[in-house]
Formats: C-alpha cells, structure tokens, sequence
C-alpha cells in the first residue's frame, strides 16, 4: 500500500495518508500504554506494601494461635488383639503453628504475585492489540474481528496457564514439607502402603493382617498432614483476591472517573462525540479501559478461580477417601485444565473453521464460542472424573454424618454449575442488550427525560436478579445433596472451567473499545469508527455474559469457602457431631445482620469515590474547554495528563477505605464477637452481596446499551434531549456496573476466603476468639436459655 493511499473519503483537513494515519495511532497507543504503565505501576507499589504488612498479620496471628501438637486415639482398630503388631497407637500430630504460618505467608506471597502479573500481562496485551485492531479495521470487519479475537485469546489462555501452574507448583513445594506418609507402628512394608485407599485395603492386607493396625495409622496420621497442608495453601486464593480487589476498586474508580467526566462534558455540554480528540478526558478514559476492564478483571477471574479451587481442596483433604491420593486430590486443578484444552479447540472454530466475516456474524461467532465450549467440557470432564475419582467414596456432611459420593455426582455438579453459569449470562444478555424489549422500553422512558430512566433502570435491574438466583439456589441444592459442600466447590469450578474463553471474550470487548477511540482520535473515517463501533458492539454483550459468569461464580465460591471455614473449624474442634450454626442464637443473627448490611457499606464507599472523582474531572474538563483558545475549533490540544493525573490521585487513595473494610471485617469481627458470629456474617454477606452484584452490574449495563440504542439513530438521535437522558442514565450506571458492581463479587469471596485461612485464630480453643462475646459477656450470655445450650457455656472451649 502506498504512502498516498487513503484509507477514506474524509473531510477536509482529515488525516488520510496511511503514514499520517500509522503515526497518528502510534502516538495515540503510546499515550494509553504509557499512561496504563504508569498507573499500574504506582498501583502495585501501594500493593507491595499491603503484601508486606499483611505476610506479617498472617504469620503473628496464625502463629499466636496455632496448634503446637495434638494427640488422637486412631480409630478403626477397636477390638483388635494386642501384641507387637496389633497396639493401637496414639497419633501425635507434630504440628507447629509458626511453620504452618510460614507456609500460609508464602502461598498468600504466590497468590498476590500472580495477581499482580495476571493484571500486568493483561493490560500490555491490551495495549498492544488496540492499535493494530484499529487499523486492521480498515480493512474490514473479519480483519479487525481477528486482531482483538486473538489478542483475547493470548490474554485468556495466557493468565489460565500462569494460575493453573503457579498453584500446582506451590503444591508441589508444599508436599515436599508435609509428607504424605509415615508408615510408623507396625507396617513395614512401603509397597503395601503406597496408593492404598479404604476400598482396597482388604485386599492389599489379606496375606499381610498383622499389619492392619499400622496401615491405618499411616491413613489417619497422613490425613492429619493433608489437612495441614491444603489448609496453608488456601492463603494462595486469598492472595489472589486481595489483589483483585484493589485492582477492581483502583481500576474502576479510575476508568469511570474518566468515563463519567468525559460523558457529561463532551457529549452534554459541548455536544461533540464520544472520543473526540478535542475532550481533555478522552486518553483517561481509554486508559481506564486497560486498568480497570482489562487489569482488573484478570486478577478478578483469576482470584476467582483461585478461592474455587482452595475451597475444593480443604473440603476434600477432610475425606478419608480423597485426602491421602494426589491423584484424587488433584481433582479440581485437573478441571481447569481440561477446561483449558477443551476453549482451545473451540478458539479454532472462531480463528479459523468459521470466522466473522461480516457485522451480522460477529456476535453469534463470540456466542456460539461459550455453547460450544459448554458442551465439549460436558462430555470430556465426564471421562476425566470417572479416572480421577473412585467409584465410590464417603464425605462427611456438615451434620457429621458419612454420606456416599459417586464420581458421576461430582461429574453432574461440575455440570449444573457450566451450565448455570451459562444460563446467567444468557439471562444477563437478555436484560442488556439493545436487540431485546427490556432496553428498547428503558430508551423509551427517556422521551420523558433522565429521571423515568432512571427510574426504569433500576427497576430493570432489580428484575434481572430474579431469575439467575433461582438457578443459583438450585444449582446449590443439587450440589450438597450429591457431594455436600465439595459438591458446592465443584459447581463454582463448573462455571470458571472455561475461564480461559470467558477472559477471551472479556478482554475482546475493552480491546474493541479502545480500538475505537484511537480511529476516531486518530480521524480514520466513518467506515473505519463503523467497523469499530459493531465489534465494540458485540463485545459489549459478551462482557454481559461474563460478568453473567462472575457473578455466579462468586455465589457458588462464597458458599463452598463457608463451607471450608465451617469444615476447618469442625475439624480442629471436639464437637464430633457436626457443625451446629443455630441461625436464631442471638450471635450468629447478629453476624448475619451486619453481613448483609456490608455490601451496602462496601458500594457507598466506590460510588462515592467515583462520584469525587469524576466531579474533579469534570470541573477540569469545563477549564480546558474555557481557557484554551481554539480547542474547540481544532487548532489547539487540550492536556491530557492534567485528567491523567486526577483519575489516578483519586483512584489510588480512595480505593484503600473499601480494600481495609473488606479485608478486616472478617478478622476483627471473629477475634470481638467469636466465630458463631462470623458464621452468620458470611452468609449475609454472600446473599446480599450477590443480587445486590447482579442488580448493579445488569442496571449499568442497560443504561450503557440504551444510550448506545439512541446514539444508533432511534428516537431521534444523538444530539436530542432524547440522547440528553440517555447519556445521563448511563453516567450513572457507568460506577455501578464497572466498580461497586464487580468489586461485589470480590468482597463475597475475599471475607470467606480470610475466614477459612484465619480459621484458627477464630476458633474455640484460640485465646484471641470472641473477646467480647464469648469471654467478657459469657456469664450474663449464659443464663439465657438458647446460649446456655451452646457449647460456649457447657465446656471451656468457648465457641
């Protein structure tokens, strides 16, 4: 293509000489990249300090309060004749609360790390495929389809792998510590010991019963270090989430402070359109794109997938069946992997089997990805649990009761939750794409101005959770009766089994966007903003769908992390009865009282501070547009860093007051008011948290998509008071459904993740639990009938 080849018709004074044109988006993307650096970068410096601080709240009170030794008679030897073989032992746990503590800090050090560069790869790829994406638009829609389609794909598979194998490498490192065997009291003979299981062991022992006593010691004894171990490497997901929570938070606050300020300004006030070069906030609100969609959600999925698979873990190392085998335990990473090769057969379909060619092809193609991975994923995990799993084991309910398992109900519960995941971003498209009645009704209350549509959307939204709770609540019911809480575990990993295709499409969508902002900045032509609008278009819908996926994911993950901190709190208690939450003690309604007034704090905290961003955005986006002469005609440039550098002061400070409440609610509230308490904040936390996320995230999703429907030429057009609304209600969906809407599923998994980690420090038996509670009030509590029944009154231990 020669030097003088135009790329468009243009008007006059526009650029059109592809030199002109490469140069101009050259500098453009480096303005974004740069900017998205050094936002970045000051961001993890902030992080760098919380990783310290924190590496050390977790060794002191882990340490304070763990366990030094313990001793238990083995089971399954009463009866047995005495002798030099057949004494029964006394397992003695050789357990050091430091060391376990140790081990803690360092899977939280793994976890946050691999947030951190699950943020940072994200974004440079990002940044990297935008402006080839728009320039490869000039050539047409299959072209620009492609470049942002494998830039998602490298971004996808990229932070998949990098968690999937950071974690089994820290497994690795741990099992070389906490030894899986120690074959001690009579058993003298490796090979019998080596891969044996509860179902075999007649077999393996029938020439050999002399020996009995001291296979079941080794069994018992090497549970006690499984339960050890999978308990410290559950810090790993809690680094994770940590991290995705400031970058959530910082992202979002940053990238609609920009959106918002810009919006209001350049579309309402000035009325020139949506990344106009001439808007003073346009390059924030492209950088934005990067650091809050991109880098925010790759440490999201990723800390999503993290606490899944620890909550799957600690719940399997309790069973007898599953905890000694690291084939068997290694179940829930195996998922993710085959999810990881089943999305890369299907990426082939959309890269090279059947491309989009045209606009109308390019959501069906982003559709069709998600179905088709679904059902691939149906079929191939089945083949993988039926070699995984037994045939048959036995897992313990939270009453205490042995329930048996088959591996095709683990199959069906990672199934229920694939495909719930799926039906909630179906029901999630369905309520915010502009093809369907819910948004084309809320465009239409803008005829009667900004409030009706706010007033709908709202509305809107709170309808949209309807649905998706429903298959949630039974997606729940179904996995505990198959499986009990692993079964719980198991569907969140359902969902966030082809996570790998929902980073694809995610990412495809920000990458659309900004695509699109650097043609119409760097003045490519209406054809070329046309092509970029359809793919932003298409992405904006799948991002529909996965946040459809974080959502339910984050359900299923705070659930099945409950039910880990209530199996560790079993476990190292004496109550062998089960775990007894009475929902009407006065202490755990209080707790469930608080948890679900918590996302209500946790959303005014990021809604204000995007509020206080944006109204300094906008007041120095209205001084630009009055004190430089000749911005608006073209011939002068506004200052792009001034709005840089407000968005990402206002970010990087107000993104602490949300990170410290989430953080530290569940800490301080089990060391005051104990863990019954906390055993009912959690679970207030997850119900509120949850349909208040999916009634956020769908009403600022709607109000985006009905701005776009009047902007596409209906009722009026831009430029209207129509437009005037929409725009409006959009500006303040844009915090709800791109920072305290996502961040809401962060805050769902991160209390209950900190809660199954500092199980310890909560539970009966440590001297910080329940000051208040369960040490300063326990006299006057005790003489009430319903406390007086509680094992906090009748033994020492406290609850």
């Amino acid at each position: 293509m020669g030097e003088t080849t135009r790329l468009t018709a243009g008007e006059e004074g526009q650029i059109n000489s592809v030199r002109e044109v490469q140069q101009r988006v050259y500098e453009i993307s480096t303005a974004i990249s740069d900017g998205a650096t050094a936002f970045l970068l000051m961001e993890y410096r902030y992080m760098a300090v919380f990783i310290v601080v924190f590496s050390v709240v977790i060794v002191v009170l882990l340490g304070v309060t763990g366990k030094k030794e313990s001793a238990t008679p083995m089971s399954g030897c009463d009866g047995l004749p005495s002798g030099k073989h057949f004494a029964c032992p006394i397992i003695t746990s050789k357990g050091d609360g430091w060391v376990d503590a140790a081990f803690s800090m360092f899977a939280f050090v793994i976890g946050s790390t691999t947030s951190i560069l699950s943020g940072w790869v994200g974004m440079r790829i990002a940044v990297y495929s935008n402006s080839r994406t728009a320039l490869q638009a000039a050539n047409g829609y299959a072209s620009g389809f492609a470049t942002a389609f494998r830039g998602g794909i490298v971004m996808g598979f990229g932070l998949s792998a990098l968690g999937l194998v950071n974690l089994f490498i820290g497994l690795c490192i741990f099992k070389l510590y906490y030894k899986t065997y120690d074959l001690g009291y009579g058993a003298t003979d490796k090979t019998l010991v080596k891969g044996l299981d509860y179902h075999n062991i007649v077999e393996k022992t029938k020439n050999h019963a002399e020996l009995i006593p001291g296979i079941l010691f080794n069994i018992e004894y090497n549970q006690i270090w499984t339960n050890r171990m999978y308990g410290s490497i559950a810090a790993y997901g809690l680094g994770g989430s940590s991290i995705a929570l400031f970058g959530r938070v910082g992202g979002g606050i940053f990238t609609k402070a920009a959106d918002v300020g810009a919006d209001l300004v350049g579309k309402v006030e000035q009325n020139i359109p949506e990344d106009d070069a001439r808007n003073p906030g346009v390059i924030a609100d492209c950088i934005g794109d990067n650091v809050g969609d991109i880098a925010g959600m790759g440490s999201d999925l990723f800390g999503s997938f993290g606490e899944a698979t620890c909550a799957a873990l600690v719940v399997a190392a309790s069973c007898n069946d599953l905890g000694p085998f690291w084939t068997s335990m290694m179940y829930p990473l195996l998922i993710s992997a085959v999810g990881i090769i089943v999305c890369t057969i299907t990426t082939v379909i959309a890269t090279d089997v059947k491309p989009a060619g045209s606009k109308e092809e390019i959501e069906p193609v982003l559709k069709y990805q998600l179905v088709i991975s679904c059902v691939l994923a149906t079929a191939t995990l089945a083949g993988m649990s039926a070699i995984c799993l037994p045939s048959k084991f036995n897992m313990v309910m939270m009453n205490g009761h042995l329930e048996s398992v088959h591996w095709w109900g683990c199959w069906l519960c990672i199934c229920c939750g694939l495909w719930t995941g799926l039906g909630t971003g179906f029901i999630t498209e369905y309520y915010t794409s502009n093809r369907y009645g819910p948004v084309k009704e809320l465009a239409n209350s803008c005829k009667t101005g900004a409030a009706t549509n706010v007033i709908y959307g709202l509305a809107l939204g709170y309808k949209s959770a309807i649905l998706p709770i429903f298959g949630l609540a039974l997606t729940i019911y179904v996995g505990y009766n198959l499986a009990g809480v692993f079964g719980i575990a198991l569907g969140a990993l359902g969902i966030l089994s082809t996570m790998s295709l929902c980073l694809t499409v995610d990412a495809y969508g920000p990458i659309s966007d900004n695509a699109g902002g650097i043609a119409e900045m760097a003045g490519m032509g209406e054809d070329v903003r046309e092509r970029t609008d359809a793919l932003d278009a298409a992405g904006n819908t799948t991002a529909a769908i996965g946040k459809g996926y974080a959502i339910g994911s984050a359900a299923l993950v705070g659930l099945a992390l409950y039910g880990a901190f209530l199996t560790r709190t079993y476990l190292s208690s004496s109550n062998n009865g089960g775990v007894q939450v009475n929902i009407i003690d006065p202490r755990t309604y209080f707790g469930l009282i608080i948890g679900g007034m918590l996302p209500y704090w946790f959303s005014a905290l990021t809604m204000k501070s995007v509020g206080n961003a944006a109204m300094k955005m906008v007041v120095e986006i209205q001084h630009q547009f009055r004190t430089i002469e000749g911005l608006m005609e073209g011939r002068a440039k506004p200052n792009y860093r001034n709005c840089v550098k407000i968005a990402t002061d206002a970010s990087l400070k107000e993104m602490i007051p949300p990170g410290l409440l989430v953080i530290g609610s569940p800490i301080i509230f089990g060391i005051i008011f104990g863990r019954q308490s906390l055993a009912g904040l959690l679970p207030g936390s997850v119900v509120s948290g949850i349909a208040m996320a999916i009634a956020a995230s769908n009403t600022g999703g709607a109000w985006d998509n009905a701005k776009k429907y009047v902007e596409a030429g209906n009722l009026g057009g831009k430029g209207t008071e129509i437009h005037k609304a929409a725009v409006i209600g959009d500006t303040v969906g844009d915090p709800l459904k791109d920072t305290s809407g996502p961040a809401l599923n962060i805050l769902v998994k991160l209390m209950a993740i900190i809660s199954v980690v500092f199980s310890p420090v909560v539970e009966g038996s440590s001297p910080l639990a329940g000051v208040l509670f369960n040490k300063a009030l326990k006299k006057w509590a005790c003489r009430d009938d319903l406390w007086a029944a509680s094992d906090s009154c009748s033994s020492a231990s406290g609850y």
